[in-house]
């Protein structure tokens, strides 16, 4: 019989109980609603108690829980989460079955689902809803991401909160997960849907009107559990400002939240384009990049080459490049510890970008674990440089335990510089990469799948060179007898084409027919601006009380800010406010939780009670490589069960290798003879092995590599009784192996962008006619005899950049502005001679105009 060793089955062998997650999206303009169902089934002859720890968007808003056993449903109420608990475990112990839904207490994202005394034999169908605000992309479009990944949160020591680490996440390859997911999603507009894209395979959309205002799709069969699902929705016209009134809850008493209108306003600034075209040459720009293990992953598992550091390396290369000259700037990396190239942050100038991207060149993801609050703290630090406003970039896989506290620190220094966030890879938490931009003011993005890094980071270094929008204030104008209290915190940051929301409660009477007005004001580089919006009174139809529970959740998630902020003072009134609110709307905080029990007929169910935790979806990464070489075919090997224990403080464990590769295989934590003795072994070669291949690892040589001839020695092992391979002949396995990959061609496009001086010209020299496929003598030739070599140089850089690289102008644009900046400033003749010239020599035909000359 196959044996699966990793984590699948309990330690009796038994298997895990959930068999099936369906979910149901349902769009409407802005605004998705989500039904789970989660399927379990009890196949062992004892009561089981099944723990699901799994993710949600960091914004949800959950709001429905409720459990069918056979034909009974029982509705899960929203409670205080200390008197949940205690309910639920007091069921427990008198035999009764049920429930409990509660949200992590470092992380919004993490929720953890109990299902108690579910009695041999039985079925139980679990039924999560929650609604989201959809956020808008560069492209216009509207991202919906169901996290299907869970990776592990990086814990720092001592980092705060009562819960911490409580949350025992199962995790295994994301292949070998034992259920099954359906996804079906509904979109409708007032506006024709154009497309909807995804990272995974989709079936056709389907129309449901001849004005393609309406319509469905659906995932294809055979969805592994390898990546998020993202749904991108493209709307013709899309984002107009726009506003939602809805009907309070008849149930409910006026003058209450949930008793009152609310009104959802959704604003779209729009900026004089004089000023859009301006970019500012003053700034301090520090870029804060992840190092940690995980960041050694592949950006993209059908382009294995391409690691997540590897990408981060290039954009930072972009980043350099485009930046202007006079302002100032600094890199730190961190992972278990930070690191910075300039002691405090430096004047941009050829030297100083010179040497920063040599240290650049050379980071690997080889710092550990995620510690970001200490290098956060350390550049809050920082005095602020006069006239230089700090811009903040933090690049990050998102795999943090302390969320919470990081976004807090981002809050508290919000008023001294913008935060500007990139969510890499999948599982990166929604909740620390929106918050972070939330909190500081700035801009968020995820990088996913095929996504290339570069043209999302430089459309936020777009949005940092424009002009802070500053004094921003909002005023109603609604009829006599309807007051408006703000449900939302003040709007700190403003950006072109992108969304604002608004929540608020109307309490008071008026006409049907009758009319409010909002005006958003604010000042743009010296210039005083304003937008407005009229709106109906008019309670929208068919909302539900969706704009509601968006409401109440961004009062929550104010009120729990606050509260962090104030705690260790002793007014509870904070904490009671959320609670109030929580249950009032029934949507979940972090002081409350779900919990339904089954009263049922009164029976108790007999036996002791079992935990199973059910194992969440891990991306395989490097873990897969790793799982390769350690679970062997477990017939051939008689049951060699030796991941955890002979890994943890084995050479391999020196490696850096990052922490996925240890807990993504669950396996029986009791190693046999054999796995011992090898154990052993790598052990004892510990010592010697990790000076040989640390340094060939840090100047990137291949940790996949590494292990092949040393799997070949341990997979010869068919005999559990049958010695190990000696120490010495491991090390020879590992250095075999530690070769330097060969160097893989360098993108043409990156291979220009490098030769690119800090003042934003290029040098005539063999490297440049390289990166333009010529040789240095043709280029020369054709050098029109009154120019420079610079401006030549410049000039043809330019033309290739437009003639060969149009499709990733995102990525170039700022550096292509700042070389024509350059140019300009040399008042240089025989500038239209010069662009003939340069299009006969490679080939093109672009105009001096689209040059910007």
């Amino acid at each position: 019989m196959m044996v699966n060793c990793c984590g699948l089955l309990t330690a009796n062998k038994e298997p895990v109980p959930l068999k099936s997650v369906g979910v149901e999206l349902e769009v409407r303009d802005h605004v998705a609603t989500v039904v789970s169902t989660l399927n379990y089934e009890n196949k062992e002859d004892k009561p089981l108690e099944a723990v699901f720890v799994f993710p949600l968007p960091g914004d949800a808003a959950v709001c429905h829980f409720s459990a069918t056993i056979g034909q009974t449903q029982i509705v899960a109420e929203v409670k205080e989460k200390q008197e949940a608990r205690e309910e639920y475990d007091d069921a427990l112990s008198s035999g009764q079955q049920a429930f409990l839904l509660e949200e992590s207490e470092q992380s919004p994202d993490i929720f953890s689902l109990s299902v108690g005394s579910l009695p041999p034999g039985e079925s139980a169908s679990i039924r999560l809803e929650y609604v989201t605000e959809l956020a808008v992309q560069a492209d216009d479009g509207l991202r919906f991401c169901l996290p299907a990944v869970l990776n592990p949160r990086y814990q720092p020591q001592g980092s705060g909160g009562s819960e911490g680490a409580s949350v025992q996440v199962t995790s295994v390859p994301a292949s070998l997960v034992p259920y099954s997911l359906s996804f079906s999603a509904r979109v409708s507009s007032p506006r024709p849907v154009s497309k909807v894209e995804s990272n995974c395979s989709l079936d056709p959309l389907q129309y449901l009107n001849p004005e393609q205002t309406q319509a469905t799709v659906k995932l294809a069969a055979g969805h592994k559990f390898d990546r998020d699902v993202e749904l991108l929705i493209y709307y013709k016209d899309a984002h107009q400002p726009t506003a939602v009134v809805e009907a309070g809850q008849a149930s409910a008493k006026p003058g209450t939240l949930m008793g009152d209108p609310v009104v959802m306003l959704s604003l779209y600034p729009e900026f004089p384009q004089a000023v859009m075209s301006s970019v500012a040459s003053c700034g301090e720009f520090v870029f804060l990049l992840d190092r940690s293990g995980s960041m050694d992953c592949p950006m993209d598992r059908s382009k294995r080459r391409e690691t997540r550091i590897g990408s981060a390396r290039d954009t930072l290369l972009l980043l350099l490049k485009s930046l202007p000259m006079g302002c100032y700037f600094n890199i730190y990396s961190f992972g278990s510890s930070f690191q910075h190239i300039f002691p405090k942050s430096v004047e941009y100038s050829q030297k100083t970008m010179e040497e920063a991207l040599k240290t650049v060149e050379e980071m690997g993801a080889d710092l550990g674990g995620t510690e970001i609050l200490n290098p956060l703290k350390h550049i809050y630090s920082q005095p602020c440089i006069p006239n230089q406003p700090r811009q903040l970039f933090v690049f990050t896989d998102g795999e943090v335990g302390n969320t919470k506290e990081v976004i807090s620190l981002v809050k508290k220094n919000s008023g001294s510089h913008r935060c500007f966030s990139f969510g890499i890879g999948e599982g990166a938490s929604s909740a620390l990469i929106n918050g972070l931009a939330k909190e500081g003011g700035g801009h968020a993005q995820f990088i996913t799948g095929t996504d290339r890094m570069q043209p999302k980071v430089m459309q936020s270094l777009r949005f940092a060179l424009q002009p802070a929008v500053v004094d921003i204030s909002v005023t109603w104008d609604l009829p006599k007898g309807v007051s408006v209290t703000v449900l939302s915190p003040p709007i700190t940051a403003l950006f072109q084409g992108q969304r604002s929301l608004i929540y608020a409660q109307l309490t008071g009477e008026s006409s049907k027919a009758a009319e409010g007005c909002v005006t958003v004001k604010y000042s743009l580089a010296g210039h005083p601006s304003q937008n407005q919006l009229h709106f109906s009174l008019k309670p929208a139809e068919d909302t539900g009380l969706t704009v509601h529970r968006l409401a109440a959740r961004t009062l929550i998630r104010s009120l729990e800010m606050e509260e962090r902020e104030r705690r260790g003072e002793q007014d509870k009134g904070v904490k009671k406010k959320v609670v109030e609110v929580s249950v009032q709307s029934g949507v979940s905080s972090v002081f409350t939780a779900f919990i339904a029990v089954n009263k049922g007929d009164g029976e108790a169910v007999q036996g002791p009670l079992v935990r199973r935790n059910v194992p969440t979806p891990r991306l395989m990464m490097m873990a897969c490589s790793m799982q390769r070489m350690l679970c062997f075919d477990p017939d051939s090997l008689n049951g060699h069960k030796m991941i955890k224990q002979s890994v943890r403080n084995s050479s391999l464990r020196s490696l850096s290798l990052h922490e996925d590769c240890y807990s993504a295989l669950q396996c029986d934590p009791e190693p046999c003879g054999a796995s011992r003795s090898i154990h052993a072994a790598l052990s004892t070669s510990r010592a010697a092995a990790e000076p040989a291949c640390k340094s060939k690892l840090k100047s990137g040589g291949s940790t996949a590599g590494l292990f092949s001839n040393l799997r070949k020695k341990l997979g010869a092992l068919k005999n559990p009784h049958q010695m190990p391979p000696e120490p010495q002949d491991l090390l020879s396995s590992c250095n075999e192996d530690c070769t330097e990959p060969k160097q893989t061609p360098r993108d043409p496009l990156l291979q220009l962008v490098s030769l690119q001086k800090a003042s934003g010209c290029w040098v005539l020299d063999p490297a440049l006619a390289a990166a333009l496929g010529k040789t240095r003598k043709k280029v020369e030739k054709r050098k029109p005899s009154s120019v420079n070599q610079e401006v030549w140089a410049t000039i043809l850089a330019l033309i290739w950049l437009h003639g060969f690289k149009v499709d990733a102008q995102d990525e170039w644009q700022l550096l292509a502005m700042k070389a024509v900046s350059w140019l300009r400033a040399q008042n240089a003749s025989c500038v239209t001679e010069c662009v003939e010239a340069g299009n006969v020599l490679l080939g093109c035909n672009v105009k001096k105009d689209v040059l910007g000359l």
